[in-house]
């Protein structure tokens, strides 16, 4: 009953119901997926919490690098946070809730040492043309710091389920150009909206494109006020300090140290000596309106005054549902790129997902302290590993800073300028901008790459970030398909390599016309024998590019190879409406070879999907029909087992042609094609070669290789155990090209050759 049950499935799907050759199957798959699941899961809930991993061996030498970093990155972590929540249009305070939240739970899901989270300026000027977008559609409706902490709660829990998801190979698909073309783009956008509060000027939107607020800060300048002497002489403070530190530490390199660490505390020195001089300036010189002669930061709430559950409108959350893309990839991207920076450098590996994870929950949590989003912070995780980290928990440190910050020097926080942050602003993203050398490096290695960093800034200039980031991904997704659809393939030919000191000789093929700037032109290449034609193919063969393959190889053959019938004599009425014939043709075809067989090198072709399989069946009736005769496929280096089921699905590799196998392997409809086919090419397996269930045996080529071997046998080396290298249901797979072409220039016989087999039965 069972039996019956089989064979009856097996005639409506169409499968045959003869032994079929042995391949992969969905359960060899599904049984390698499902191994020891109580395993994996354990495995996945402890790879959650990567802390565990090394807190068992912290100890004392740990501790004392940690608590030096954690307290450096602590102090220049304070006024940053500060002078990013004035980017974000936000109160300062939001600025030290998100810097506490980030440094404090991020080293409990860290898989980086060096990382330091909090908030950075390309992910704060988004925030604030969210919270300007929701305001311009709804005014007067949310304030900015509801909307920022929605904006992190929608985001965090997104990055989490792609953490949890285990999707962060999603982040491979924006390459390192188009994510350093949006951070040159947007830190020339924050030097922009910054100029105006260094120089006091004020009077139009700094949040405009970024040429129109640097136009505008031009045109302004005959308005700039007094806050342009501390903004001014705290930017030249900060670059002057750090270009002679990094001059002293050259020609006093025992002190190097010393110097880093002053170069290290410049923000906090010139944030101290500014608020210092405002307070000595501008605390006699209140008006009658309350406001001082300079613009300074004012009241700083002491403590956590937002804690508690967040306040998520449903609304709110519709209103700024367009805007959360771009900053969701924000959010992810930077952090990713700069964990892999680090990890890279200093000789670690980070998890891509454990670190999307751990940006999850510290966004998700900061919401409960008012917090807007924080990511990675480049500048900050430089320090951090300068200083000599050695762990994630130096994070726990920057913390304490904070919380002494936020509880102990909010009332002297009252006199900072707010020009002196736009100094801070300005000095930490300038860093940002890609250096001449890093662009002319973009330039060196992908032209094509270097146009895409160069659209990314400049639509980030002239419109927004956001449209910035969508250009530069794009434009990576429209280059990375077109590189997928239009490959390269080559026509290989034969080179002899004589090995002098050993006395051996190997044959390696190349292509036919080797391009001169990767070998020397001058080296004779020798094409494989007449009738033979060997293809390299430097792509998965997949559904975007399988016609490509096809249309190269059958134009070829039919520019090479002669027809097999003469159609010379042939009325223009029996001819096919599309073969217009030629009067020269006897006389062009009288000096080329009848096509006996076509090699294909899948050293490169990692997939194969069913396009593929029926171009390559087109290929095969196509070539076919244009010699008059059947014609052996040959395949060497087989990378998948998927690859080689899908080849024998196809007719390919096993010398016979099942009976049930159509010219169509899966049609779009569910006529095949003799369903369609008009009367000239109806069944045309039948009645193109009359063709048996053997066409590649039917025909053995006669032998004219320019081998020695008369007998088309291969002499090669047998393996130690002396057992098959490759199946022998298969004689048309092949381990190399070499053993492929020999065996397409020597006819093939049933058996392996000795090369596959690894021993002489002879």
């Amino acid at each position: 009953m069972l039996s019956q049950l089989k064979k009856t499935c097996k005639r409506l799907v169409g499968a045959a119901d003869e032994e079929e050759v042995p391949v992969i199957s969905t359960r060899d798959w599904a049984g390698g997926i499902v191994q020891d699941p109580a395993r994996r899961a354990v495995d996945y809930v402890i790879n959650l919490f990567p802390i565990f991993s090394w807190i068992s061996r912290y100890n004392l030498g740990w501790a004392s690098g940690d608590i030096i970093a954690g307290l450096t990155v602590g102090i220049v972590l304070v006024p940053q946070s500060m002078s990013y929540a004035q980017i974000a249009t936000l109160p300062p305070e939001y600025g030290l809730y998100s810097s506490f939240v980030g440094v404090l739970v991020y080293c409990f899901f860290a898989t980086s040492k060096d990382v330091s989270i909090g908030p950075v300026a390309v992910m704060s000027l988004t925030v604030a043309q969210i919270i300007k977008h929701v305001n311009d559609s709804h005014p007067g409706v949310w304030g900015g710091p509801q909307i920022a902490t929605t904006v992190a709660f929608i985001c965090g829990f997104i990055v989490l389920a792609i953490g949890l998801l285990r999707l962060g190979w999603l982040v491979e698909f924006i390459p390192a150009p188009a994510v350093s073309g949006f951070m040159t783009g947007s830190a020339l956008n924050i030097v922009s909206g910054q100029l105006p509060g260094l120089l006091g000027v004020s009077g139009f939107d700094t949040r405009a494109a970024t040429y129109e607020v640097f136009i505008n800060t031009l045109k302004g300048l005959p308005r700039t006020r007094l806050d342009a002497a501390f903004g001014i002489t705290g930017l030249v403070s900060l670059y002057l300090i750090r270009w002679a530190c990094d001059r002293l530490s050259k020609r006093y390199p025992s002190r190097a140290r010393w110097f880093f660490f002053m170069s290290v505390f410049r923000n906090a020195f010139v944030i101290v000596v500014l608020t210092i001089a405002s307070w000595l300036y501008a605390r006699h010189r209140k008006g009658t309106d309350g406001k001082y002669p300079i613009k300074i930061l004012q009241n700083v709430p002491r403590g956590f005054k937002h804690i508690g559950q967040p306040d998520i409108d449903v609304a709110l959350i519709k209103a700024l549902a367009g805007e959360l893309p771009v900053a969701t990839i924000i959010l992810f991207l930077e952090h990713i790129a700069i964990s892999k920076s680090f990890g890279r450098v200093n000789g670690y590996k980070i998890d891509p997902n454990q670190e999307l994870i751990a940006i999850g929950v510290t966004n998700t949590i900061g919401t409960l302290f008012g917090a807007y989003p924080a990511t990675g912070s480049f500048s900050r995780s430089a320090l951090q590993s300068k200083s000599g980290v050695r762990s994630p928990a130096s994070g726990l440190f920057s913390a304490v800073v904070v919380i002494v910050a936020l509880y102990g020097l909010t009332p002297a926080f009252f006199w900072i300028p707010t020009a002196a942050l736009s100094a801070v602003i300005i000095h930490a993203v300038a860093d940002l901008v890609a250096s001449p050398k890093q662009v002319y490096s973009f330039w060196r290695v992908s032209p094509i790459e270097f146009v895409i960093w160069a659209a990314s800034v400049l639509v980030t200039v002239f419109a927004t970030i956001e449209d910035g980031i969508y250009t530069s991904i794009a434009a990576s997704l429209a280059l990375l398909l077109i590189r997928l659809a239009r490959p390269r393939g080559h026509f290989l030919g034969r080179v002899t390599l004589h090995n002098t000191t050993e006395s051996s000789s190997r044959d390696v093929y190349i292509p036919l016309n080797p391009n001169k700037f990767l070998m020397n032109p001058h080296v004779k290449v020798y094409p494989p024998s007449p009738g033979v034609v060997v293809y390299r193919f430097e792509e998965s063969f997949l559904y975007p590019n399988s016609s490509l393959v096809n249309d190269s190889i059958v134009d070829y053959v039919k520019e090479h190879t002669r027809r097999g019938k003469d159609m010379s004599g042939v009325k223009s009425g029996d001819r096919p409406w599309n073969d217009p014939g030629k009067n020269s043709e006897a006389e062009e075809n009288a000096g080329k070879p009848i096509l006996h067989a076509i090699v294909l090198d899948f050293s490169a072709v990692s997939h194969l999907d069913t396009t593929g399989v029926q171009a390559l069946i087109d290929t095969r009736t196509e070539v076919e029909r244009w010699a008059d005769r059947p014609v052996e496929f040959h395949f060497a280096t087989i990378l998948s087992p998927w690859i080689r089921r899908a080849l024998i699905a196809g007719g390919f590799g096993v010398g016979t042609l099942p009976t049930h196998a159509h010219e169509e392997i899966a049609p779009v409809t569910r006529y095949h094609d003799q369903y369609i086919a008009d009367p000239q090419h109806a069944d045309p397996v039948k009645d193109a070669h009359e063709r048996p269930d053997d066409p590649e045996a039917l025909h053995g080529i006669a032998h004219n290789s320019a081998r020695t071997s008369s007998d088309g046998t291969i002499q090669e080396i047998s393996n130690s155990a002396g057992l098959p290298m490759m199946l022998p249901e298969t004689p048309f797979f092949h381990l190399d090209v070499g053993t492929a072409v020999r065996a397409a220039e020597g006819g093939v016989t049933r058996a392996p050759s000795f090369m596959e087999t690894g021993s002489d039965k002879s």
